[in-house]
């Protein structure tokens, strides 16, 4: 299970660092990582916005990594982690599963940037994330 904390932390560490740099400017990635419909973005975050989801995804990073290495009975917040962690699986499991429109396993936009790489590499990572904090969660519960 560690092996399977590691690979979450350091994968959603990479998302979340991922969002500063195009909080700061950076472009590699982003016409990847926003659906869109008829070449128009369906949302344009700001900057702040943008930092923000950087630091709640560097968030779920420190759950999984509190999940797969720290002794939770050791810890005064261990139920937190322990229902963060089902409630992670869960928001993963729903992110995957989408809103049957252009983020899903079921879209109907299939002919994007976005919707390539949706399918190719988001859908399995975000079910990966979802199996691995249900995995690591009930391990520790």
């Amino acid at each position: 299970m560690n092996l399977i904390a590691f690979i979450v932390t350091i994968t959603l560490t990479i998302a979340g660092l991922f969002h500063f740099y195009w909080a700061l400017g950076g472009k590699l990635g982003l016409d990847r990582a926003i659906p869109t419909v008829d070449g128009q973005a369906l949302f344009s975050p700001g900057k702040i916005l943008t930092v923000l989801v950087g630091f709640i995804i560097l968030s779920f990073a420190w759950i999984a990594y509190n999940l797969g290495f720290n002794d939770l009975s050791l810890t005064s917040y261990s139920q937190q982690i322990i229902y963060a962690g089902w409630f992670l699986s869960g928001i993963f499991f729903l992110r995957t599963i989408g809103d049957f429109h252009s983020i899903d396993l079921f879209k109907k936009i299939k002919s994007t940037k976005f919707s390539e790489f949706d399918t190719k590499y988001f859908i399995p990572l975000t079910l990966f994330w979802a199996i691995s904090f249900g995995l690591l969660t009930y391990q520790v519960s």
